[in-house]
């Protein structure tokens, strides 16, 4: 398994789609997602009674993550969708010493 180098959490609200019309479209584009270079990981995430949607991704590096956010499926998934709305995006490097001791590669 490769070492994350970098965390991207994203979250957001739907609009204009019930959470099952999300749930088939996340199950629909998530092999489009798994085949992202650089992606180690993405944790689909559901707050449902508070209408927020989003993930946590484990990338290889930052670079791999900023091309992901300059492509294509980053632009219709997330940037331009318009069922989705108050996009939050945030990166962040990860701690190599005290993450390997609390078990992560």
């Amino acid at each position: 398994m490769s070492q994350i180098k970098y965390i991207q959490v994203v979250n957001f609200n739907l609009a204009g789609i019930t959470h099952d019309d999300f749930m088939g479209v996340a199950n629909e584009v998530a092999p489009h997602f798994a085949a992202l270079p650089g992606l180690i990981s993405k944790v689909w995430l559901s707050d449902e009674a508070n209408n927020t949607y989003g993930g946590v991704y484990s990338w290889e590096s930052k670079e791999a993550c900023e091309a992901y956010r300059g492509g294509e499926l980053y632009a219709g998934a997330l940037a331009n969708n318009p069922n989705f709305t108050n996009l939050f995006d945030k990166g962040f490097d990860v701690l190599d010493g005290p993450s390997k001791v609390t078990g992560i590669n």
